[in-house]
């Protein structure tokens, strides 16, 4: 099972916000042990809200689970030798700092590899390692924008539009991963590890693939064209009497059941839409058209009757009809875990793999400094020691008490949208 794929590996974490943490979330749900090493002030994700669960961020608990949180001043004296020892037992570091800043720290990739020769190294940044853009900071909004990605998204004419969700910082975690276990598959081949460079801009880039593909083809810039694909029609959102959904039916086949369905066979035979290219260049018209076809029936009644056509369909669902989908429901795709802050939070699961659903998610999000003194117990660091660190400000250890034992379970969407 993926779940625990990587049991046994071991990830020294030094990464914050969104796009270091997802990535080595995915790692640890596959099985990694992952040490998230924290400054005193902690990931600065911790202070991303609203929303809020007891003054906790939802944001952090849905990117930080499976994974223990060691929060260490790297400015202090004792610190470099704590991580060198630490990656003595270390397989896979990860970091997202500007370059540099780890070699200047004493923990970066040439340093670490003198404790460990085969440890792989993953430097997630902005815009990479080399280049003129190296020591610019990035967001992913600022990166949507300077990669293109902001430019195509919205509708004509309108301001230019973010994806809501953090979609270059998401692509760019899913890529390490990718980048994280090639290296690690390389390195039982070959006994030697290396270090990766994975940053936001080329993710970016990668994610449009098809999209710069055109325009290094055509040379013409792209207009932003709202819900449709600017390579086929229709293929894109339609109002039915009630709302909207999503139709593709550029295939020959599926337009002629399309036609058929609404009652509009004469648009077979129409020029301007006897083909693909041709409905692509009269789009305009063509929604003109089939909008006042769907907006006299409502969108369950016509995803059941395209269904019954095999023409690939969908309501466009908000967040509580997504959650609450059969198809969410029967595959357990959301999970519950209580956390000893924040409470009671639901949240998307592991999807990968198959039985058990939603497998691989062992913790809850770790409280900052949460496993401090566990970490350096495992590093044979005694009692007094671990005292004689937190007195000196060197690591960070929060109370014990405020420990609770892990729980998580799959739970049925329907009861997200219980009141009590």
């Amino acid at each position: 099972m993926l779940a625990d794929s990587l049991s046994g590996v071991r990830v020294m974490d030094f990464t914050q916000l969104a796009a270091g943490p997802i990535c080595t979330m995915l790692l640890g749900d596959m099985g990694a042990d992952i040490i998230k090493i924290e400054s005193p002030q902690g990931d600065l994700a911790r202070k991303l809200g609203p929303p809020w669960a007891n003054g906790e961020s939802v944001t952090f608990i849905a990117m930080n689970r499976n994974k223990r949180s060691m929060a260490i001043d790297l400015k202090k004296p004792g610190a470099v030798p704590l991580l060198l020892r630490l990656a003595e037992s270390t397989d896979v570091v990860i970091e997202s700092f500007r370059p540099g800043v780890m070699d200047r720290l004493g923990i970066g990739y040439e340093q670490l590899r003198r404790v460990k020769l085969d440890l792989v190294y993953c430097a997630i940044t902005a815009y990479g390692q080399e280049g003129p853009w190296r020591d610019k900071p990035g967001v992913d909004g600022v990166l949507q924008a300077v990669s293109g990605l902001m430019s195509v998204t919205g509708e004509d004419g309108s301001a230019p539009s973010k994806a809501q969700t953090p979609t270059v910082d998401m692509v760019t975690g899913f890529l390490a991963v990718s980048a994280v276990v090639a290296a690690l598959r390389q390195r039982d081949r070959t006994g030697v590890g290396q270090m990766l460079d994975v940053n936001m801009y080329a993710s970016s880039l990668m994610l449009q693939q098809t999209s710069i593909a055109s325009y290094l083809h055509t040379l013409t810039v792209p207009k932003r064209s709202g819900s449709a694909a600017p390579y086929a029609a229709p293929n894109e959102a339609f109002h039915a009497r009630d709302g909207y959904m999503m139709v593709a039916a550029y295939d020959p086949d599926r337009w002629l059941k399309l036609c058929k369905a609404v009652n509009r066979l004469d648009l077979a035979d129409d020029p301007r839409f006897v083909d693909n290219s041709s409905r692509v260049a009269n789009r305009d018209s063509l929604v003109e058209i089939l909008n006042e076809c769907f907006c006299r029936e409502t969108r369950d009644y016509w995803v059941a009757k395209l269904e019954d056509e095999d023409i690939i369909c969908s309501s466009v669902c908000d967040y509580s009809e997504v959650v609450n989908s059969p198809q969410v429901v029967h595959n357990e795709l959301l999970v519950e875990m209580e956390h000893p802050i924040a409470g009671h939070i639901l949240l998307p699961g592991f999807a990968l793999g198959s039985s058990p659903k939603c497998a691989g998610i062992q913790r809850r999000a770790p409280l900052h400094g949460e496993h401090t003194e566990e970490i350096l117990d495992e590093l044979g660091i005694n009692a007094s020691e671990i005292d004689a660190l937190v007195a000196d400000r060197v690591v960070l250890s929060i109370n014990p008490q405020l420990h609770n034992d892990e729980f998580l379970e799959p739970i049925e969407a329907n009861t997200l949208l219980r009141t009590d």
